[in-house]
């Protein structure tokens, strides 16, 4: 694949790169940037369109171990302009921009017969890094995906995409509003706890076999009492230490393994949608939920 030289900050890829670092979306709409070699390499085996690769002159044999498609455009440009540009403190010497993955409501919510669904709803969750861990969790306990409330921090967030080590190219993700997820997880049939610290169910007395979604608070508020008094119960996880609360991200992990000890392990190791080599076939199919993207 031919590369093209750039040295100009006023390269327009170059500035569509720095905008979607700086200011991702929410909803997955338009471009995505991602920096490394190993976060393109994720992107890649997730069947993600690779639509721009940038390289910093001196690591072009970076690529050599990257399935780049042909129509890749790939530019060439001196180190430190292309450290202008990434978000990191170290950067690295490649980063890309990539078409989010779409998915369907189904994906979410319609698992089949042999496992029901377990969704994540993040309500105001602020820390991109907390953010990228609870991917990383929904993916590795088999969860269905993740509902973003307003509020929550952006999935294409740098520090999130890092965080979740490639999480976010296969765990189904939609950005909706507190109505709409409510009403739609009612409506099939999922039934929502809420998290607190007090006055909850221990999570081991809870049944998570069934298809239910885990209402995650902000870090330092917790889940707001209006969303809480629409869920249909609330749980906890017991702490014999001195602490007040877990972190966001923690408490989410911990639920979310509970979740899948509770329910077989072979469900829990073939049920996720990455792992059924769905990725492909879904690209270019949006849904008409939240505009259909992560």
């Amino acid at each position: 694949m031919p590369l093209r030289i750039v040295h100009s900050k006023q390269n327009a890829r170059l500035k569509e790169l720095r905008r979607a670092l700086a200011n991702p979306g929410r909803d997955g709409q338009g471009l995505a940037g991602i920096e490394g070699p190993n976060l393109i390499e994720e992107a890649l085996r997730a069947g993600l369109a690779v639509d721009c690769v940038f390289v910093a002159e001196g690591a072009e044999r970076l690529l050599d171990s990257l399935a780049l498609p042909q129509e890749a455009e790939i530019l060439l440009m001196p180190r430190d302009l292309l450290d202008s540009v990434l978000a990191t403190e170290t950067p690295q010497p490649v980063a890309a921009l990539i078409k989010p993955p779409t998915w369907t409501w189904a994906d979410l919510v319609d698992r089949g017969p042999e496992s029901a669904p377990l969704i994540v709803v993040l309500a105001g969750i602020q820390d991109p890094g907390n953010l990228g861990t609870m991917l990383r969790s929904a993916e590795a306990f088999g969860a269905s995906g993740i509902l973003s409330l307003p509020g929550t921090v952006s999935a294409w967030n740098p520090k999130a995409v890092r965080a979740s080590a490639g999480s976010v190219f296969r765990v189904p993700l939609f950005c909706m509003t507190a109505e709409d997820s409510f009403r739609r997880l009612h409506e099939a049939g999922v039934k929502i706890w809420t998290t607190a610290v007090v006055g909850a169910e221990a999570a081991e007395r809870v049944n998570l076999a069934g298809p239910v979604a885990l209402l995650i608070g902000n870090e330092g508020n917790g889940v707001a009492a209006e969303l809480a008094a629409r869920a249909d119960g609330a749980i906890t996880i017991p702490c014999p230490g001195p602490v007040e609360s877990l972190n966001a991200a923690v408490a989410a992990s911990v639920l979310l393994y509970e979740a899948s000890r509770q329910r077989t392990g072979s469900e829990a190791s073939t049920s996720h949608p990455s792992r059924k080599n769905k990725d492909a076939a879904r690209m270019g199919h949006p849904d008409p939920v939240a505009g259909g993207r992560r």
